[in-house]
């Protein structure tokens, strides 16, 4: 078993993440001159049927739409200095993902990397709807399934490590994984070390949502600063041997690591501390302990583990039907009240189509309800500069076109001075969740492209 600390940045907590946040985190893993990795953390519990939809119109496509603008500038640096890239990239079509980064090392002269995929997770097919039967019952009834994931562990990751590859491109991993798989690897801990592993599994948690824990989501002026907000810091974690680990982050590059930052992201999305689940163990940080050991560098020590479940998370998306957006402008003298009115107007035009929602942006847009009850209570204040947002759910397109159309006819048809309308509809997507037996979800890896 290795004991030589290994290295794991994260680039991106998100699809839709910062694009240039992996170029600092390579060059600090390649100045480190040890064994390093880079992890990419781009699916959202819904991102995976976006991308299911995605593939429908393009059988290429679904996999993170950001994928070249992610590794184009740091791709040459991570193969030179041996930083291994392991990410959730694939999302709906890993393989396409891999035959993409293949053609963007051909097109930055470099060689051909040995690119592995991580598969098993996709249970949207015919063959597996006898699971979801099986675990959804008559919830399943009815349903316009666009996808359904099993959130795998990291063993294929690591086996896919200890065969070779250089990249690991996965779809539906859970995110803490990204970085057990490299650590199992590198350590060659027992898989069955439950204390190891629940430590290595904080460190991901750690590390999955980027800037969360470098002081981005953390930020509120006044009562949390953060410098150098333009410029963050994306994490990097130094794990040991026994699964410890110290949270810093590449130096020169903005925000901030302490105590408090680190707690904030350790409590992220944790029902039960004593019980995280996930497919790789179930961690305890009941009794963890965070230590501040620098600027910049805070320890994670004290996380113990217990057996991983016997079940895993299956996310099942569906199509539920279609949302309308439209926006119009009103500025000066009442604006408000014209504002008002033009949502009366709609509610009246579009009447038994169900609840429209209406907003005031720059008077009310957040706590408002969909019936329009808060709004009504709230008194005209005479702000002059509002911009009237409304909504309207649908299970059919026609139906949320009729909005559009609604909106735009606001031009003409009053209130006056009303202008910039700006409209929009897109499918919605609903969500159940279940569990299954992971011997009936069994995850694997194989090599893809060139260097198979």
């Amino acid at each position: 078993m290795s004991d030589t600390l290994l290295r794991i940045g994260c680039a991106a907590g998100f699809s839709g993440d910062r694009v240039d946040a992996a170029g600092p985190v390579v060059q600090a893993l390649a100045a480190s001159g040890g064994p390093a990795f880079l992890i990419f953390e781009t699916l959202a519990e819904r991102t995976l049927a976006l991308a299911q939809l995605a593939r429908r119109g393009d059988p290429a496509a679904g996999y993170e739409p950001l994928l070249v603008d992610l590794l184009r500038p740091v791709l040459a640096d991570c193969l030179a200095h041996g930083v291994r890239i392991v990410s959730n990239f694939g999302a709906a079509n890993p393989a396409g993902a891999a035959r993409r980064i293949h053609a963007l090392a051909r097109e930055l002269g470099l060689p051909a990397p040995r690119i592995a995929v991580v598969e098993g997770d996709d249970l949207s097919g015919p063959a597996h709807r006898p699971l979801l039967r099986a675990a959804l019952g008559p919830a399943l009834d009815g349903l316009d399934l666009v996808s359904a994931n099993a959130y795998q562990g990291a063993e294929a990751i690591a086996d896919a490590l200890l065969a070779g590859a250089q990249i690991v491109v996965c779809g539906r991993v859970a995110d803490p994984s990204l970085a057990v798989g490299p650590a199992l690897a590198h350590f060659g801990w027992a898989r069955d070390d439950w204390t190891r592993l629940a430590r290595a599994t904080m460190a991901g948690h750690l590390l999955e949502c980027g800037t969360q824990v470098t002081g981005g989501y953390y930020a509120d002026p006044g009562y949390k600063d953060v410098p150098g907000m333009a410029s963050l810091g994306y994490p990097i974690a130094e794990i040991d041997a026994d699964g410890h680990c110290t949270i810093t982050k590449p130096p020169g590059t903005g925000g901030r690591i302490d105590q408090h930052t680190v707690k904030e992201q350790l409590l992220y999305e944790v029902h039960d501390p004593a019980a995280y689940l996930t497919p790789d163990v179930v961690a305890d940080i009941g009794e963890a302990e965070v230590q501040e050991l620098g600027r910049d560098r805070v320890r994670l020590a004290g996380v113990r583990g217990h057996p991983r479940p016997a079940t895993l998370k299956v996310n099942v998306c569906h199509a539920t039907g279609w949302l309308a957006e439209g926006e119009i402008s009103y500025a000066g003298a009442r604006a408000e009240a014209r504002a008002r009115l033009a949502a009366e107007v709609l509610r009246e035009r579009l009447a038994g189509l169900g609840p429209l929602r209406a907003d005031l942006i720059g008077v009310a847009s957040v706590f408002a309800d969909d019936a329009g009850r808060w709004l009504a209570g709230l008194p005209d204040g005479g702000a002059e500069d509002v911009r009237l947002r409304v909504a309207l759910n649908q299970r059919d397109r026609a139906g949320a076109e009729r909005l559009v159309r609604e909106v735009t006819a606001l031009y003409c048809c009053g209130p006056a001075g009303g202008g910039g309308v700006r409209t929009a509809v897109r499918q919605r997507l609903g969500t159940v969740s279940c569990t299954v037996p992971r011997e009936q979800a069994p995850a694997s890896f194989r090599f893809v492209g060139e260097a198979a």
